[in-house]
């Protein structure tokens, strides 16, 4: 359906909402194509492809507000959409800090992002792609198995509206190939690995076969593992396992856990939360950035922002109920579904690269653990408390040796964001993003 299709659809139905006594009402629409494929030891085990979308409506009257989602676009689904959120929005509990944003607060310019691939890949070329990929895998000396490679190409099209007057649309796209292999047998010890690659444009994934074979390496790699003594070393994260302590600062600043006052940095803005070598940027107008977007959920401007700056933190993100509940002006950070209320989220984020190259950061380890995975979700935001499971390599004299397994990490990430250094290898690849880590003076639990 066309942008200007979409707006009609969405217009209507906040008329018809006002019509029916709402007092104010958004809607939203996404509409995606997509094609997935899985292969597994050279035979095709899934494919799907899937077209469509869900319409979502959200009307408030008063204080109340209702969201009812709908995939079914016909004239009486819609009539009957509006009269069931209506209805809902006359029962429930008020809430003091619901409402739309005010005319001046909207965005009144959108960027041009450079967000969508006109490609549009065919089945059987994801198929391609998937056997190639484990087939480069499998040819990897030590790889014994495999549980199977996977290609997938989607586009989608959104469009939101609202009773003050705005009406956005936007279009983008996203590409993804991985496979995950196994190395070793029974008898002699078995891993497991994986690779995978995401972009917006075809052009800028990795390929199939470097995919598949940096899997079967890093399976191979890990095969011998040993178990080392509980003691306190330097550790050095991996950029894939990073990402994810970047994530933990996000969940921590999200406006709605300081709302609730259940984050570890609730009383921390303006305050030195990391070193001042650390500096961590939003940017949700990144070229070909992979969730980049033109405004906010809410019809907010959104920009590239530091949320921390030199080791400073200088934000929280905030919708606009969050703002209102912490009486500060929303950051323009709303997200939705079609099924469900705005809140806060960031997107495109990156921790800045440091100086020294993820060799010269380990330089001067006697010893240490080189984490290349992390197992399970233990980081309690609420009081920084952080304990993972990990798998990795031991470094001795600045040097990577032998593999490591069944050992635990642990923590507190008041102290963790404080004695973080980063490396220079950062790469642009996903929503988050991080380069090499180090971190001193945390716990290793093993034998």
């Amino acid at each position: 359906m066309s942008s200007d299709n979409l707006l009609n659809v969405l217009t209507n139905l906040i008329a018809q909402a006002k019509k029916a006594g709402a007092d104010q009402a958004d809607a939203i629409v996404a509409d995606g194509t997509s094609v997935s494929v899985t292969s597994r030891l050279g035979k095709l085990e899934h494919l799907e492809r899937s077209e469509g979308g869900d319409i979502g409506l959200r009307v408030i009257i008063g204080k109340k507000q209702a969201i009812v989602a709908s995939a079914d676009r016909s004239t009486k689904a819609l009539k009957e959409l509006v009269a069931r959120a209506v209805s809902m929005a006359r029962i429930v509990p008020e809430d003091p800090f619901i409402g739309l944003a005010a005319p001046e607060q909207l965005a009144k310019h959108m960027p041009t992002l450079d967000i969508c691939d006109p490609t549009e890949v065919s089945a059987e070329t994801l198929i391609a792609r998937a056997k190639t990929c484990e087939q480069a895998a499998l040819a990897v000396k030590g790889v014994t198995n495999s549980e199977g490679a996977s290609a997938s190409w989607g586009r989608s099209h959104v469009a939101i509206a609202n009773s003050a007057g705005f009406e956005r649309t936007y279009e983008s796209s996203g590409s993804s190939i991985s496979a995950s292999v196994i190395a070793g047998t029974a008898k002699t010890g078995m891993e497991t690995d994986y690779d995978y690659s995401s972009a917006v444009y075809v052009a800028d994934l990795r390929a199939a076969d470097d995919i598949g074979r940096s899997a079967g390496e890093r399976a191979v790699r890990k095969l011998g593992a040993r178990k080392v003594k509980s003691q306190k070393v330097p550790l050095i994260f991996d950029p894939r396992v990073a990402r994810g302590l970047v994530s933990h600062l996000l969940g921590a600043i999200n406006g709605s856990a300081i709302a609730r006052g259940t984050s570890f940095l609730k009383d921390a803005m303006g305050t030195e939360v990391f070193g001042p070598w650390v500096t961590i940027i939003e940017d949700p107008h990144r070229h070909r950035g992979f969730r980049s977007k033109p405004c906010d959920a809410e019809g907010l401007p959104n920009r590239r922002r530091q949320l921390v700056d030199n080791g400073i933190l200088r934000t929280w993100l905030l919708d606009l109920r969050t703002s209102r509940q912490l009486k500060l002006e929303p950051t323009g950070h709303a997200a939705r579904g079609s099924s469900s209320p705005p809140s806060p989220s960031a997107t495109n984020v990156y921790m800045a690269a440091g100086m020294h190259t993820p060799h010269a950061l380990m330089a001067d380890i006697k010893e240490g653990l080189y984490i290349t995975d992390l197992i399970g979700q233990g980081a309690n935001t609420i009081t920084g408390d952080y304990s993972r499971g990990a798998i990795g390599f031991w470094i001795k004299n600045g040097e990577i040796t032998y593999p490591v397994n069944e050992v635990t990490v642990a923590g507190n990430l008041k102290s963790m964001f404080k004695h973080m250094t980063p490396a220079s290898d950062l790469e642009f690849l996903y929503a988050v993003d991080a380069p090499t880590v180090r971190i001193d003076g945390m716990s290793l639990a093993g034998k």
